[in-house]
């Protein structure tokens, strides 16, 4: 099995000015912070990152500076999805120039893609960027709308994708995420997406995940993997329903626009979010503040 990561990586919030151009002065304090809270990684450019909101230019100055920022003390995995695939195949070539560990992708989807043959060959255009990077594709159909089968992708894309170490999973279905697991001698590294399920998806076989939620209190989750390596599941069980409280707090909100309020609660200033997502009112704020100190989250996320 390809096995190169383990652990939580931070699905990495983009620093903004007021003006919701990038901040690239704060991403080394950010950076330095979640490595201080004990990710284990980087996922820039993604959706929590709101690349598919940023010119191929600042996702090109956004990945350098996380790369920069990184030092080589974490993998940076970057985000190169894009509906034009050819903008995507010089995003990875660019990840390739700047030293990042790994490329990912999600799917066009403005025109979807309607058959697996078809996935498989625009992945394998991107990933011609840069072969010499693992290839980790993006599966997110609550965002693409492909709810093709992954098992079947993996199976195929093998023959036409020589850099495909695997995937990162981002739904809920777990037999599923299993079954990718397990293919080929668990050849496939499958990341798992979804913070709420981390402890099931531990249960079926996932070694490292990639999350939103890992910017804001990535010692509770390492608290949870903890736990489930000892073996100890009563722990575990609260550890995930900590999280399970976190998450239908902050849904309730805009999410993106309540991950950088909570960061900057945390004293990590990041800035808004850029349109089409939204921020928070001050009575919104105020709320979610509140709802989150009554789930004791400001002591247990540190």
């Amino acid at each position: 099995m390809v096995d190169r990561y383990r652990g939580i990586f931070a699905a990495a919030l983009t620093p903004m000015k007021s003006d919701t151009g990038l901040d690239l002065d704060r991403v080394g304090p950010l950076v330095e912070h979640l490595l201080s809270q004990g990710v284990r990684g980087l996922y820039v450019c993604g959706s929590t990152g709101e690349g598919i909101s940023l010119t191929s230019g600042e996702r090109r100055e956004l990945a350098a500076e996380f790369v920069q920022a990184a030092g080589g003390r974490v993998p940076v995995l970057v985000q190169v999805g894009h509906n034009s695939l050819a903008e995507a195949q010089q995003l990875a070539e660019h990840a390739a120039a700047i030293g990042a560990a790994a490329i990912s992708a999600a799917c066009p989807s403005y025109f979807k893609i309607d058959s697996v043959e078809r996935l498989v060959e625009s992945m394998a255009m991107i990933a011609s960027g840069a072969p010499e990077l693992p290839f980790y594709y993006y599966h997110i159909p609550s965002l693409t709308g492909n709810q093709l089968s992954m098992p079947l992708f993996l199976q195929q894309a093998t023959e036409r994708i020589a850099n495909l170490a695997g995937m990162k999973y981002t739904t809920t279905e777990l037999h599923v995420f299993q079954r990718c697991c397990e293919l080929q001698s668990r050849r496939f590294e499958v990341l798992w997406g979804v913070d709420e399920m981390l402890l099931g998806a531990l249960s079926v076989g996932a070694r490292a995940a990639i999350g939103s939620t890992y910017n804001i209190a990535a010692p509770l989750y390492n608290r949870l993997m903890d736990a489930f390596e000892a073996g100890d599941w009563e722990a575990a069980r609260g550890y995930q329903l900590s999280s399970v409280e976190l998450v239908e707090i902050i849904s309730d909100y805009p999410f993106h626009g309540a991950l950088k309020r909570i960061m900057e609660l945390q004293g990590v200033p990041i800035g808004p979010c850029r349109l089409p997502q939204a921020g928070l009112s001050a009575a919104e704020a105020k709320e979610m503040e509140q709802r989150l100190r009554e789930i004791g989250f400001f002591d247990w996320s540190r």
